[in-house]
């Protein structure tokens, strides 16, 4: 019998015997015998493709793919997926070909093939892109085919057990990367006991002292609780024999990375931290969950706050239980998760749970609902997310653990990270609602948008029609979702501004060249976008908006058809006319807030746009040496806007001062929009600083007029710089 590239079969090398024939022998519990066959086939096409290959700790490099597989069969995966696994670093590590493994195994083989298989043979600029380019092609290929996250987990599993042979500086970077992205996503997909594991390799990988330290407690800790465990084991089965429930009950110990989390979080010695032990109670169905929680709680003590229900609302994941945090003997905290058989199934396996046990249960089937949404929100923050880093930090930042629970005015739950606000809550309903929300009411009461939600809240959007995204969201908001279509909205409506603004200054330059805009024709664009390596007339006019290019260059390129420089005619540009409500593209300096009836400049800063500020600001003393960078602007005539403006105001440290100027500011028709004062130095005066909003000098001069009528006022000044 010859394998799939021609060479003669042989038998598993003697390593790898014993490890194939247990894969064998779990594959024959629940697979047919061509299956099996197929998979023999893989085998044999692997072990050829990666003969005289070795792995760091010095195995034949084929026991790596045997173990994946072996991972998978637990989880009773279909044969496409095993196959896949046995497979899954040929394209990558040796000289087979995508095209082969489809045309010996079939496309569905090699498609999961290349989701899992990584990039590595294109050059990126940083190691941050090139991980952020695999993740968005591996997140991409997930979201067509969720076997192929399945496959990496067991890659990532096999490789965080067998990490001792590499260099400490490899391990800490596979398991820092192994924390971020994979154990996230193995929780996010129910598979609690990959998540855990990967947790506790990576934690021992990446501060192996702190490890050794912390399994020695613990294992100290096991002798002297361990009466304390059993007490408690034996007087939770006895209280329930007692109220005739069935039940099985089981002890478990806490996972050592979880118990270092928790000693980081809350500063606790290890000796502070009580519940190393957690206990499960499996019952037959949901009305007797609620029972025995009853019957829990008049045997210990609950503590107030550490009950939840996700039965009633399940985690994300599909995770259903119920957790309770009782006190114990000798003042123990005891955490107790009551949950069905069912239940328990999804606990473990998670989405695998689809192919572990093949049953018409609806939860099943209610979390790859939930996984297949959540795979889909993956694709759209995908599609407007500007480059493979800025995907990957979304996604991070979309792998909370943690999760709240709100309401929404119809009384559907949405599940949202902990920390998400009223704008996150927003942008999960649909993203129109996002982009169009101005105020939020949480339990029927008006809140800023800011507000961090809590479980339970009941959350109702207020939105209009002429809303915009506030760049300022993206300080506080916490999903993926709402970040990525903040930033996708803001950088069209820029790329939009700084078009029309582009537009604006190549035109007086045009006219500067004595040629009116309108002579220039296709035929101009054409042969300036040839020659250039813009695209489209609506890039080039964005870039001169963003001071990437300057308008005098374009202009003198648009046309170089015509005439040539010597023959043009130049004449003076035009001054640019601000109205301030130019949006991103056009921005009134923060260090001298000019406002109409200043003297001003537009300085064109590369990125940014049109930064306008007054003749005698202090910053810009150092550019005035490049006089490319300036325009001539001035005031519109037909401004219909505030503008922020600082004052300070020196008066006598007397009760009710803040009042009188505030009043006299009120007075004046102008609106307060901060304030602060120096600290007081003992002195009869203190400095009141103001930001405040008017319409132009005219209205700030009224203003000051206004201030300067209080008598106990003894110096009144505008800040610029």
């Amino acid at each position: 019998m010859e394998t799939a590239t021609g060479q003669d079969a042989s038998s598993p090398p003697p390593s790898i015997a014993p490890a194939f024939d247990r894969l064998l022998e779990t594959l024959a519990s629940y697979l047919k015998t061509e299956d099996i066959d197929q998979i023999e086939a893989a085998y044999r096409f692997s072990e050829a493709a990666h003969e005289g290959q070795f792995r760091v700790s010095g195995e034949p490099y084929i026991s790596h793919p045997v173990a994946v597989t072996a991972i998978l069969a637990e989880w009773h995966l279909d044969p496409p997926a095993l196959i896949a696994a046995l497979l899954h670093d040929v394209v990558e590590d040796t000289a087979a070909t995508t095209q082969q493994l489809t045309e010996t195994f079939g496309k569905a083989v090699a498609d999961l093939v290349d989701g899992v298989s990584k990039l590595d043979k294109i050059e990126f600029q940083t190691e941050a892109h090139a991980q952020g380019e695999n993740f968005r092609k591996m997140l991409l290929a997930m979201a067509r085919d969720v076997r192929v996250i399945l496959i990496k987990l067991a890659d990532r599993l096999h490789n965080m057990r067998t990490m001792t042979a590499m260099s400490p500086e490899k391990r800490r970077r596979i398991a820092s990367e192994t924390l971020e992205i994979y154990a996230p996503i193995a929780n996010r997909l129910g598979l609690n006991n990959v998540y855990r594991e990967l947790e506790d390799l990576s934690f021992q990988n990446l501060y192996p002292n702190r490890y050794q330290v912390l399994e020695k407690a613990v294992k100290a800790a096991r002798g002297h609780r361990r009466e304390v465990v059993g007490k408690v084991q034996t007087a939770i089965k006895q209280r329930l024999e007692e109220a005739h429930i069935e039940a099985q009950v089981s002890g478990r110990e806490k996972h050592l990375y979880s118990v270092y989390k928790k000693m980081q979080e809350k500063s606790l010695a290890f000796s502070e931290v009580f519940d190393l032990y957690g206990f499960r109670v499996i019952v037959q169905d949901v009305p007797t969950c609620y029972l025995a929680l009853g019957v829990l709680h008049s045997l210990y003590k609950p503590i107030p706050g550490k009950f939840k229900d996700y039965i009633a609302i399940p985690k994300a994941n599909g995770y259903q239980s119920l957790h309770t945090t009782l006190f114990g003997p000798f003042a123990t905290p005891i955490e107790i998760q009551i949950r069905t058989q069912d239940m328990h199934k999804i606990a473990e396996a998670g989405v695998a749970s689809h192919w572990l046990y093949k049953s018409s249960d609806e939860r099943i089937n209610e979390v790859q609902q939930q996984t297949h949404q959540w795979l889909q929100s993956l694709l759209e923050i995908q599609s407007e997310s500007g480059d493979a880093v800025e995907f990957l930090e979304h996604i991070k930042v979309d792998l909370f653990p943690d999760e709240v629970y709100v309401f929404t005015p119809k009384g559907t739950i949405l599940s949202l990270p902990r920390g998400a606000t009223a704008v996150d809550f927003a942008y999960a309903v649909h993203t129109d609602v996002g982009n169009r929300c101005v105020a939020v009411r949480i339990n029927h009461e008006l809140s800023p948008l800011r507000t961090e939600l809590r479980n339970g809240d009941h959350v109702e959007i207020i939105t209009t029609s002429q809303a915009k995204p506030n760049p300022a969201w993206l300080n506080y908001v916490a999903t993926g979702k709402a970040r990525s279509h903040i930033r996708h909205f803001l950088k069209t409506m820029q790329s939009e501004e700084s078009a029309a603004l582009g537009e604006r200054l190549l035109n007086q330059a045009l006219r500067a060249l004595q040629v009116e805009p309108a002579q220039i024709g296709d035929t101009h664009w054409e042969k300036l976008l040839k020659e250039s390596s813009a695209k489209s007339k609506q890039e080039v006019l964005t870039d001169i908006g963003l001071g990437k290019r300057l308008n005098v260059v374009v202009a003198s390129q648009l046309l170089a058809t015509e005439q040539s420089a010597g023959e043009r005619k130049s004449g003076q540009p035009g001054a640019i006319a601000i109205r301030g409500s130019e949006g991103m593209a056009v921005q009134l300096a923060k260090c001298c807030h000019p406002i109409p009836g200043d003297p001003i400049l537009g300085y064109i800063n590369k990125g940014k746009g049109l930064v306008i500020h007054t003749h005698d600001c202090p910053t810009i003393t150092g550019y005035r040496d490049d006089p490319d960078k300036w325009l001539d602007v001035e005031w519109a005539s037909d401004i219909r806007k505030l503008f922020v403006v600082r004052i300070k105001v020196m008066v006598a440290n007397q009760r009710g001062m803040l009042a009188k100027v505030a009043a006299a500011i009120a007075a004046a028709e102008s609106n307060i929009d901060n304030i602060s004062m120096e600290e007081e130095d003992g002195s009869a005066y203190t400095t009141l600083h103001f930001s405040l909003q008017v319409e132009s000098r005219y209205h700030l001069a009224q203003v000051i007029r206004q201030i300067r009528k209080i008598p106990e006022v003894s110096r009144i000044s505008r800040v610029k710089g």
